[in-house]
């Protein structure tokens, strides 16, 4: 039988999941719920063998939610108890300093990554719920959270230290943790084979470019600085943020606009980055306004290559080079423009691309720079799906977690 783990995304109001084939890294199913907890009715797709199914109705809560995607897998396929279910992993945003690896999922921990939701209010609480849901549903079956900051947990104290009061520093935990880490990771420790090096000395750039736009430094697969900070808003443009600014405009928008946090969270994380710029933040209707000539579009476009260009540079005298830059997710792997406008800018370097190569819709993993390039050039569609499986399987067969705690069936009995 087939070992399989269930990946499960829950968000504010919407929950991703897919089934995961171990042996063959392929997502077997796959489907989403959205609009959970809003006043207008819900949406749930599930895909089993090419087939599509939906279905729309009020979703009051991600219990509600969790139980109707267990039927699912019952009515339409493959069905949980035949599919050789081993675990199911929870992707968590933020594990803070609590969690430099993967934990089973009990009351404890669920408490602490509830706990961590003041460093990720939109993510830590909707995701330590689905855990607490999926635990009660299948409570034979062990529940693994994966932390999207553990792996930049390793970056050096002189990259991860804010320049802040200490004292304020240490009773707030304000450091720079990261984020998109699970991706980043995955990236890094696939890509050697791709372009047929050792990864021992290795110097990488992995831009993870989507709606949310991260860049990452590693040496060797251990990461050495990464764009995002306390919280996903620091570094890169992305759809709706800001990316790196002078926190002196909150100041300024304190004083002279009058904008309480509330407003100003919600301007810099859901207002601004391509959105605040073009009124799109979608990068495929950004190109599209600038090819008709719109000049925001434009102006759009070059402020976000330009964020991207400038890390490049940072992160190549950081490490004293840099042997391979990947670009990944769904701008990344689909905008061969915004590939194009990136490497152009390395002309200077030696760095080269191969237009045709770059110009090819593919999903399958591939290098698009010329032989005679200085750095390598590759595209290397992300799995966060298949590296929260891989993790999951690995807590689960052992029976326990770094943390000490030991896989025991939730006992649900009154």
């Amino acid at each position: 039988m087939a070992k399989t783990v269930l990946v499960i995304n829950s968000g504010s109001s919407s929950i991703k999941y897919q089934l995961v084939d171990l042996e063959t890294g392929e997502g077997i199913a796959s489907g989403l719920v959205e609009k959970i907890g809003e006043p207008i009715d819900g949406n749930y797709k599930h895909e089993y063998k090419g087939e599509k199914h939906k279905l729309t109705e009020p979703i009051h809560d991600h219990e509600q939610g969790l139980k109707r995607v267990l039927g699912f897998f019952k009515e339409y396929g493959p069905d949980l108890d035949e599919s050789g279910i081993i675990a199911v992993g929870h992707r968590v945003v933020q594990g803070g300093s609590i969690f430099p690896n993967p934990a089973l999922v009990n009351d404890k921990t669920i408490g602490k990554v509830k706990d961590l939701a003041v460093l990720a209010p939109l993510h830590n609480g909707p995701e330590a719920k689905g855990a607490e849901v999926m635990r009660s549903l299948l409570p034979d079956v062990p529940q693994v959270f994966v932390f999207d900051s553990s792996f930049f947990f390793q970056l050096p104290k002189e990259a991860s230290t804010y320049a802040l009061n200490k004292e304020i520093a240490d009773r707030y935990q304000i450091r720079r943790y990261g984020a998109h880490g699970t991706s980043h990771e995955f990236v890094g420790s696939v890509v050697p084979e791709l372009i047929g090096k050792p990864a021992e000395g290795l110097k990488q750039i992995v831009l993870h470019i989507g709606n949310g736009a991260s860049a990452s430094a590693q040496i060797s697969g251990k990461p050495i600085d990464t764009s995002m900070g306390l919280t996903p808003l620091e570094g890169l443009v992305m759809g709706g943020r800001t990316g790196d600014i002078d926190p002196a405009v909150v100041f300024h928008l304190i004083r002279n606009a009058h904008m309480n946090v509330d407003e100003l969270d919600a301007l810099f994380n859901k207002r601004s980055g391509l959105t605040g710029m073009t009124g799109y933040g979608d990068m495929r209707e950004v190109m599209r306004l600038a090819d008709e000539g719109n000049e925001d579009a434009k102006l759009a476009l070059d402020v976000y290559v330009h964020r991207i260009v400038a890390y490049i540079g940072n992160y190549t005298a950081q490490m004293g080079g840099v042997d391979v830059i990947t670009f990944t997710a769904g701008v990344g792997e689909n905008a061969s423009t915004i590939r194009k406008m990136v490497i152009d800018r390395l002309a200077p370097f030696g760095v080269k691309l191969d237009e045709e190569k770059n110009n090819v819709h593919t999903s399958e993993p591939r290098v698009i720079s010329t032989p005679d390039s200085s750095v390598i050039v590759a595209v290397y569609p992300t799995n966060e799906e298949l590296a929260i499986a891989r993790k999951s399987a690995k807590i689960a067969a052992a029976g326990k977690d770094s943390y000490g705690n030991v896989f025991e069936p939730a006992d649900y009995s009154e």
